[in-house]
């Protein structure tokens, strides 16, 4: 394991308390509500935030008690923070001449580096003649040239519009591949951490609530932010074979469990009706309008009643609907669109 972290930060009115491995050429995301802790935790990992308690270990090797610029870390920051007055060049061989090397050596493994991001041609630049996204990798080309064992990532896409996020993200994933070392990335974009991340650590108070590969998480999500964040809508109720009985509802699934479980459904197997439906084996219950809003290329509407729901529908069955904030409504939802799992 390259990193076995515990991490410890406590202020007044927050406390920061999860465990941290990392193998070797793996990549974790961490994802959390703003305020949950992600980016104390990689402040704290790169010893520039003070743990309360706690170790970080790197490949066997003890280095909480080391200064930030002692550890081998590499660290890529939200807004890049490349020194204006520097060349491209000159930004990435910053490291190495820190660490000791000759202006000529250090601007070679710069030279090296910016090859390997396909910026050999801006070398000579200065950042603010640089794009979002070559002053990206710029900052990636610049973290790893001090040859780290852990690489940090601080929201590495989030100054980038959405037609450079999505290049650079494929871009960076294939960077990330090619490194030895552990990485950690701090996002609050879920599809961001679904396509670089290996795994997945959840993060919501200072604590972590759920960790697994990004489709097992996804899938089974555990608190209510998960859910919003992989779009789902989830419950926790008590199961009695294939039906489970949320507050005053008794929802029918397609699974059979005993107890304490989740169930989940997507907002797009929920259906919507003006009046009752009739002759329907589907799970039904009234609900109020509470809001819509557009969703992509649908309209999403918010139900409260008996469970709090979103519906995912097209704008044409809006209009055929002719539905209004306020308005009571049917839904429903079929027992197979259901996903029922232990709690």
């Amino acid at each position: 394991m390259t990193l076995d972290a515990h991490l410890l930060v406590t202020r007044p009115a927050f406390a920061l308390d999860i465990a941290l491995q990392v193998a070797a050429g793996e990549v974790v995301a961490l994802l959390g509500p703003n305020g949950a802790g992600k980016t104390t935790a990689l402040r704290a990992l790169a010893g520039l935030t003070a743990m309360t308690g706690g170790h970080v270990v790197l490949d066997g090797d003890p280095v909480h008690d080391l200064a930030a610029e002692q550890r081998p870390i590499g660290m890529v920051f939200q807004d890049y923070l490349l020194f204006p007055h520097l060349s491209a060049l000159d930004n990435v061989a910053f490291g190495p001449r820190c660490q000791g090397a000759s202006k000529s050596e250090a601007r070679r493994t710069a030279a090296a580096l910016l090859e390997h991001v396909g910026l050999s041609a801006h070398a000579a630049a200065k950042p603010r003649h640089l794009s979002g996204g070559q002053a990206q990798r710029v900052a990636l080309a610049r973290a790893l040239a001090v040859r780290p064992r852990l690489l940090l990532l601080d929201e590495p896409l989030a100054a980038l519009d959405a037609h450079t996020r999505l290049e650079v993200r494929s871009q960076l994933r294939r960077h990330l591949a090619d490194f030895d070392g552990a990485t950690v990335l701090v996002t609050h974009d879920p599809l961001d951490a679904m396509v670089l991340a290996d795994r997945l650590i959840v993060i919501e108070n200072g604590a972590v609530v759920q960790e697994g590969a990004p489709g097992e998480v996804s899938r089974r999500p555990r608190t209510d932010y998960v859910a919003r964040l992989v779009g789902l809508n989830l419950y926790r109720g008590t199961a009695d074979g294939p039906r489970v009985k949320v507050g005053d509802l008794l929802i029918t699934t397609s699974d059979r469990l005993e107890g304490p479980v989740f169930v989940a459904f997507p907002p797009a197997a929920v259906a919507l009706y003006r009046t009752r439906p009739d002759g329907s084996p589907r799970n039904v219950w009234q609900a109020r309008i509470d809001g819509i809003e557009r969703h992509g290329d649908n309209v999403r509407v918010h139900l409260d009643g008996p469970i709090t729901a979103f519906a995912d529908i097209t704008p044409a069955a809006l209009a055929d609907l002719d539905l209004t904030p306020g308005q009571q409504v049917w839904a429903s939802v079929k027992a197979t669109e259901t996903h029922t799992y232990p709690a």
